[in-house]
């Protein structure tokens, strides 16, 4: 961990007191990425919106184009893409400690969380008493990922060509269902081999490479200050061997002790392959883990699969954290010969670790490589089309996320090739409607602080929830 100077960091509201007369010490760093941790709601829509507010635009901590190539980088990833842009910032601005502290602390509160849900899901048989808190919760979400889009696209979309890649990455995901990988990589081919022209029409967009001396690690950098950013064969080698043994151990320990066939084993074993196979986010890997969970394995009933992902969306951290759910319930009914509540506690524990282990690899393997490429004109043109395509996709959770939470019914209508999700308009929820609006306004307009807006909205949201259903 390299020594590096304090500063004091800005109140959460005035983005324009930032301080950037020198680097951030690190036991600041763990505060904010321990704010950030507990505040990361919405998916990665909402979550990337938090960190470009906290780490750009109000602590000026990393440039946008430093920001948006991190980014790239972690949307070409299999794994939580929000989680891994925080391992990388943390890497970034204080080497290997930095970016496990950063990645850890944006999982651990929804470890948490989630853990406690899903006691309380199997002791009380589902969720509905917990409907009253993630009304509130989910319209100020709505809001956070509405100005996620807002904020990104207006810095990203510089020129036509952008928006079209944009446009594009929304149909192609919102009406054809077309796998996101496939989406984040034809992007990157149109924008490598039209890399002339994305070069000569998109100055200040997310290719834009040069150092900004007003953001801390872009100073850094300019200083010499990231020597640890210069890739390294034998770093690679060293993180490899000790990320893969890191990983695999907890399996084989419970191999040896409960034997290779026990529940345990056959979840690290499986979830351990779905952490490298599974790319587009949470919402592939429910599809993915579905099929062998449900269908296969015969852990879990199909309802049971989507009463998982409406709790990850209502806690802290990536919405993966459904997986540690499927782990919970397939360990408790397989518990034998343990008590089922530590089994279930074991199997959610190791489910979560060999879920997010990956990712550490592949950014602290990957980013050194991402940082000297930084300057080649053919790669950052593709990245500045993925983050177009990017901007696409984030449309998209917007979309799909406000039609869930503002109206109570949504039907799917097959037109050809084209599968579109229709809400009934009969069934929507004025009071969703203008707690969006207001949260939005909130943060927008007047730049209120997300806890304010997030406790607001759950505060609101609840007295208005008891009032018309009580």
């Amino acid at each position: 961990m390299a020594a590096v100077s304090t500063t004091t960091a800005p109140d959460s509201n005035s983005s324009s007191t930032a301080s950037v007369a020198g680097s951030v010490s690190f036991a600041e760093a763990l505060r904010v990425w321990t704010r950030i941790g507990w505040l990361s709601f919405g998916g990665p829509a909402g979550q990337i919106a938090l960190m470009h507010r906290e780490l750009v635009e109000q602590r000026r901590w990393i440039s946008e184009s430093r920001f948006l190539h991190a980014l790239n980088y972690c949307m070409l990833l299999p794994g939580p893409e929000a989680q891994q842009l925080a391992t990388y910032i943390g890497w970034l601005m204080h080497r290997t400690w930095g970016g496990i502290v950063a990645g850890a602390l944006f999982v651990i509160p929804g470890v948490l969380a989630m853990l406690l849900l899903s006691w309380l899901y199997v002791r009380y048989s589902g969720v509905a008493a917990m409907t009253v808190v993630f009304f509130g919760l989910k319209a100020a979400v709505l809001a956070i990922v509405v100005s996620a889009v807002l904020r990104i696209g207006s810095r990203a979309l510089k020129n036509s060509f952008m928006v079209g890649i944009a446009a594009a990455a929304f149909v192609t995901i919102w009406a054809f269902h077309v796998p996101f990988p496939l989406v984040v990589l034809g992007a990157a081919l149109i924008g490598f081999f039209a890399s002339k022209y994305v070069s000569s029409n998109s100055h200040g967009s997310a290719s834009e490479v040069a150092d900004d001396g007003e953001y801390i690690v872009d100073r850094m950098h300019a200083e010499g200050h990231l020597s640890h950013a210069q890739p390294s064969t034998r770093r690679a080698v060293v993180v490899t061997i000790t990320c893969i043994a890191l990983w695999l151990a907890p399996v084989a320990a419970v191999a040896v002790w409960l034997g290779s066939q026990h529940v345990l084993v056959k979840e690290g074993v499986m979830f351990s392959q779905t952490a490298v196979v599974t790319f587009g986010g949470a919402y592939a890997v429910l599809a993915y883990v579905a099929q062998r969970a449900v269908e296969h394995l015969q852990w879990l009933q199909p309802g049971e699969m989507i009463d998982g992902l409406a709790l990850a969306e209502t806690t802290p951290g990536p919405l993966i954290m459904v997986l540690q759910f499927v782990g919970f319930l397939a360990a408790y009914r397989f518990a034998e010969p343990l008590n089922p509540w530590v089994a279930a506690t074991l199997g959610a524990l190791l489910t979560t670790w060999v879920t997010f282990l990956p990712s550490f690899l592949f950014i602290f393997l990957g980013a050194p490589y991402m940082e000297s490429l930084r300057r080649h004109r053919g790669l950052n043109a593709a990245l500045s089309c993925v983050t177009a395509a990017v901007v696409g996709v984030i449309l998209n959770l917007s979309i799909w996320f406000a039609i869930h939470t503002l109206f109570g019914r949504v039907h799917r209508i097959d037109a050809g090739p084209m599968q579109l999700d229709v809400p009934e308009w009969a069934t929507i929820e004025p009071g969703a409607v203008l707690l969006s609006l207001a949260a939005f306004i909130a943060l927008t307009r007047y730049k209120l602080s997300m806890v304010w807006v997030l406790l607001g909205c759950v505060l609101v949201g609840g007295a208005y929830w008891w009032v018309r259903f009580a």
